[in-house]
């Protein structure tokens, strides 16, 4: 990796499924080293699932040691116990990245939809697209928590352009 490359981890948090997303950018190109979706199911317990995604996130961080991690903001859900699920996954993931040192950058959703479509209240599959566009993909992101993912991690790239 050159001086003038940066790489993010980007991370879109659930306690079923959760995104990642490793994205490189070196002058104006964007590339896309790995990502996926980690997914736990309810017949694990609480503690295994949650265990289950510090895991998978430790072992992508030191496979591909970004030098960041951008992280979804914790969302507003009608329902109490989703809520509370959510920001359980949401902490395993933080704590994953501070473990391994990373600085932990988080966005709010409409913050991430504005940075990639120029609309905060863009669609998933809008997202899905630019998404692809900007990565030069040829296949779409297996799922919407990895575009998800990529787009937390283009967002926070842009954000670096702007505040070195």
């Amino acid at each position: 990796m050159n001086a003038a490359e940066f790489t993010v981890l980007g991370v879109d948090h659930g306690l079923n499924r959760t995104g990642y997303a490793v994205i490189t950018q070196a002058g104006h190109k964007f590339t896309c080293l790995t990502g996926g979706t980690i997914v736990t199911t309810p017949r694990e317990s609480l503690e295994q699932r949650l265990k289950h995604i510090y895991d998978e996130l430790s072992a992508i961080i030191r496979q591909w040691q970004p030098g960041a991690m951008a992280v979804e903001e914790a969302i507003y859900a009608q329902n109490v116990r989703t809520a509370l699920l959510m920001g359980q996954a949401r902490g395993a993931v933080l704590i994953a990245g501070a473990n391994a040192g990373l600085k932990i950058a988080q966005y709010a959703p409409k913050k991430i939809k504005s940075a990639v479509v120029g609309n905060g209240s863009a669609a998933k599959e809008q997202v899905q697209f630019m998404v692809s566009r900007i990565l030069g993909l040829t296949q779409p992101p297996e799922s919407f928590d990895t575009t998800d993912a990529m787009a937390v991690a283009i967002c926070h790239l842009n954000r670096l352009k702007i505040n070195p």
